[in-house]
């Protein structure tokens, strides 16, 4: 290429071009794809707005309440979703015009453009609390890196914590870059010592509301994040090896390579380069950390790859730069060609596989809702066996549809909202993918019988329950819950917990012996 086409001029204009197409692509797919079992089910949160929820903080409920208001048409409920990784990349774009000479302002463009192909950054449009999570750390970021470039910084400093501790209302990895922060301060800006402290303060009112709620609804993000869903964890060779697959994987292989073979641009602040190396590396490394015992889901690394982004330009120039944006583009073709497959393929082309069934489910919820409406007994309430299909089912439904069981340690919204005592006495019906074992179900109604139904070739079941008895089912499945689920540490002061008290377990309810 000539050296025109590594101009700002030309470069700025490559930056546009990906910048409209990422943002169209991501519209087409926002209101193409099939709203998603996790979306559904933070949907519900966004229906019954309150000041925290079962799983995570409560941010990504308040958004939906609000985009709610306007249309339940997912285009609109994604809106927030799919502007993110836009509004991250001009972030990218803004602080490395800033951060680099004049003469490397075509790098900032191009590392936009970058970040814009990821195919992590187009795919980003569901909505999850790994939305308002990456907006929030973006910004909290943006401004501590503002701070650290300043000679007096304590008002960025301000703001970064307090999106931070919008981060932190949204989901509890936000914490991890609070520490990458103070690693970097107390290892590499020692005159900043105090920076970390202000940091905390300024992001206290937040984690001071979530422990607010946790106190008084038994601990439940705690809960989750922390007891539940790590029971029974032990060292995994096979997690850490996907973990150290994963990470070039999502950061590209060429990034990585040519970035830590390069080094500093010409001009840029070494002090500025140590930053984003330690904001960038120090979660990775204890995500590593923590591969040794656990799967570390690729959305969990999300929010500190624009970091990685920046550190990278900071060394690279736009030849290489927009050799990346070349294979970058290439890397989400693929990615590109199967979530068209998912979203609008014939179903037929997945009648071979095993998830055949899940495929129809996902793309043909609207039918098997009606097929579960059709003929429902007069005042019979629809439920599920696991979160996902009964958030599904709920979406589509209209009405808040229940978990009939234990479930899993995951969307235990159920334990905040539901009361099974008003179901006493009265018909339910309970949507499984499987033919039933009716013996399981027998204990808790006066009557049980079976519906079968097809749709597209795919037959789904349906347990009609006739007369719930609520009390068996308080003394075997919520007592389960209670003993599997509700195991809050003495420690943790307790002065709420909705599920045990409303059905009477003592041991997790205040003053609990």
């Amino acid at each position: 290429m000539r050296a025109s086409e590594y101009s700002a001029h030309a470069s700025r204009q490559v930056f546009w071009v990906a910048f409209a197409a990422t943002l169209l692509l991501k519209i087409v797919i926002a209101a193409g794809f099939p709203f998603t079992g996790d979306e559904t089910f933070f949907y519900q949160w966004g229906v019954f707005p309150a000041w925290g929820y079962s799983d995570h903080p409560p941010m990504v409920g308040w958004l939906i309440a609000l985009l709610r208001q306007i249309s339940d048409h997912p285009l609109v409920l994604r809106s927030a979703t799919l502007l993110v990784t836009s509004l991250v990349a001009l972030g990218v774009v803004d602080l490395l015009r800033r951060f680099l000479p004049e003469d490397r302002e075509a790098s900032a463009w191009l590392a936009g453009a970058v970040y814009l192909a990821m195919p992590w950054s187009w795919m980003f449009v569901l909505v999850t609390t790994d939305t308002p999570l990456l907006f929030f750390m973006a910004l909290s970021a943006w401004c501590y890196l503002r701070a650290d470039a300043s000679a007096r910084g304590a008002g960025w400093y301000v703001l970064a914590g307090l999106f931070l501790g919008l981060a932190f209302l949204s989901k509890y990895f936000a914490a991890l870059l609070g520490f990458a922060y103070a690693a970097h301060c107390f290892g590499w800006r020692r005159e900043r010592w105090w920076a970390p402290f202000l940091i905390f303060v300024s992001a206290l009112p937040a984690i001071a509301l979530n422990i607010a709620f946790n106190a008084t609804h038994g601990w439940s993000n705690v809960m989750f994040n922390v007891f539940n869903r790590n029971e029974g964890t032990s060292w995994s060779l096979e997690a850490f090896a996907s973990y150290l697959v994963m990470v070039p994987y999502l950061l590209t292989p060429w990034l990585l390579w040519r970035g830590a073979a390069a080094r500093l641009a010409p001009g840029a602040s070494p002090t500025t380069a140590r930053a984003l190396a330690v904001l960038w590396l120090f979660p990775l490394v204890v995500f590593a950390l923590l591969s040794t015992q656990r799967v570390i889901g690729l959305h969990w690394v999300l929010g500190f790859v624009p970091l990685f982004v920046l550190w990278v330009s900071l060394r690279l120039d736009a030849r290489p730069l927009r050799s990346a944006l070349n294979w970058t583009v290439a890397l989400s073709v693929p990615h590109l060609l199967v979530v068209a497959a998912i979203a609008w393929a014939p179903l037929a082309w997945w009648q071979p596989l095993k998830i055949y069934d899940r495929a129809v489910f996902l793309r043909e919820t609207p039918a098997i809702v009606a097929a579960l409406q059709q003929d429902l007994p007069a005042g019979a309430t629809l439920m599920g066996r696991t979160y996902n299909p009964a958030a599904m089912l709920a979406f589509h439904h209209g009405q808040y549809v229940p978990v009939f069981g234990v479930g899993k340690h995951h969307a235990r919204q159920d334990d905040q909202i539901v009361d099974f005592r008003r179901y006493d006495g009265q018909p339910i019906r309970i949507f499984l993918y499987d033919e039933p074992d009716l013996a399981a179900f027998a204990p808790y109604f006066e009557r049980v019988s079976t519906k079968r139904f097809e749709v597209d070739g795919v037959a789904f079941f349906a347990v009609d329950g006739e007369g719930f008895r609520y009390p068996p089912f308080r003394d075997t499945v919520l007592a389960e819950v209670a003993r599997e689920f509700h195991d809050i540490p003495r420690w943790l002061p307790l002065l709420g917990n909705p599920f045990c008290e409303r059905y009477g377990f003592v041991a997790c309810s205040p003053g609990r012996p």
